[in-house]
């Protein structure tokens, strides 16, 4: 019925999304995600951690996989993408991106913003100062590491995810002077108004906790608010929500309201004689290469293709390590 790219945040990897990628796929939709360079598996030794590279690198890796996936059977499924918190702003990012628009954005059908980040939570702003500093220590020092811990208890009200990032060794909170300079320069243009979708981008969905701590809700409504020209375009605001919607007690509704919206823009290519996806298969166990097998349950996976015919997804950032 349809492909999903899933982009995942800072200090994450796509074997953290519970319960998400079986739910869709039960739905018919095949779920494809990689673990970007410096985190999760794509990380082989210590000084790989947060080595991102330069936004440039960043949206040319994304946008690489997705063309890939444009290009796997099923090639007459619609292709959406999702991207969450750091992974968001990407997407918002390369959504931007003029030089994309033959090879990628028209060819996407859908966008979904899962808690973006396009502003620092209240009192979480850097300073002036800082942010000049850190630009300015970026170039000459651009894989020097920095440490930015982010409290889990931030992140979920679960007590059992809260201990399950604590304990995650992936979830390694490291970036380097260039990639959080990089990160920095791509929220700034988003929260400034410099970035905006361009006028092919057909559909967009936002999906925001109104008590996120790990990004700012106010500056994702006010974005959404600025959009203009997108003809196709929902926010749904989760009440009293933390910053992983996918991780939240009651995540049900999360992935229902993500199911419903795909399966609600899918019915035109299907109906063109698309046969949907098979079921995805059971749970398989990570394997030691960074790739993963397609997963099942509501313990954090490790899919990066969930459906369709249960083929493993190449990790992009190892094939370029």
């Amino acid at each position: 019925m349809a492909k999903l790219v899933v982009v995942h945040g800072f200090s994450d990897h796509v074997g953290r999304y519970y319960g998400l990628f079986p739910s869709l796929a039960g739905r018919g939709v095949a779920v494809y995600g990689y673990d970007q360079r410096g985190w999760g598996r794509s990380v082989r030794q210590p000084r790989d951690k947060g080595r991102t590279g330069p936004t440039e690198q960043v949206i040319a890796e994304l946008a690489s996989f997705i063309r890939e996936q444009l290009a796997a059977a099923p090639q007459h499924a619609p292709l959406f993408v999702l991207g969450h918190s750091m992974g968001g702003g990407e997407v918002l990012t390369l959504m931007a991106d003029a030089s994309y628009t033959d090879s990628v954005l028209t060819k996407v059908r859908g966008w979904l913003l899962e808690a973006p980040f396009i502003g620092w939570p209240a009192g979480e702003e850097p300073s002036a100062l800082k942010i000049f500093l850190g630009r300015l220590a970026a170039r000459i020092l651009p894989n020097r590491a920095l440490v930015h811990a982010i409290p889990p208890e931030n992140l979920s009200r679960d007590p059992e995810v809260v201990a399950s990032l604590r304990a995650d060794p992936l979830c390694h909170d490291t970036g380097t002077l260039e990639g959080l300079a990089s990160l920095l320069d791509r929220t700034e243009a988003l929260l400034r108004g410099r970035a905006v979708p361009a006028p092919c981008i057909r559909s967009l969905w936002f999906g925001h906790g109104s008590a996120d701590l790990g990004t700012s809700y106010p500056a994702s409504k006010a974005f959404f608010e600025r959009l203009e020209g997108v003809e196709d375009a929902t926010f749904k605001t989760y009440e009293g929500w933390y910053h992983q919607l996918h991780a939240e007690p009651g995540r049900d509704e999360f992935y229902k309201d993500v199911g419903d919206w795909i399966v609600a823009r899918s019915g035109e290519a299907n109906a063109k004689g698309a046969a949907p996806p098979a079921a995805a298969p059971a749970a398989a166990p990570a394997r030691e290469d960074g790739a993963a097998e397609a997963a099942d349950g509501e313990t954090p996976g490790t899919a990066e293709q969930s459906g369709q015919d249960g083929k493993e997804a190449e990790n992009r950032a190892d094939s370029k390590l």
